[in-house]
């Protein structure tokens, strides 16, 4: 693959977990795949990948399963 802001061939694909919302309204996504650069260091999201994060926001209640999740504040 090539890197959209440099324009170098090399990418790799890195699936993360990303978190929206706060509070009681949070909602973590895993397996998110970013695209990650090793020549410019540029992390981004394709366009895909944005749609689909916002349909699993949009529809939530079909897609996520409650778990209990510890929570530290850095102080």
């Amino acid at each position: 693959m090539i890197c959209e802001i440099c324009g170098k061939e090399g990418v790799r694909i890195r699936r993360v977990t990303r978190t929206y919302g706060k509070g009681k309204n949070i909602l973590v996504i895993e397996n998110v795949p970013v695209v990650t650069c090793p020549h410019c260091g540029e992390s981004y999201l394709e366009a895909e990948t944005l749609h689909e994060i916002e349909r699993i926001k949009l529809h939530k209640k079909g897609f996520a399963t409650k778990r209990s999740v510890s929570v530290a504040v850095f102080t």
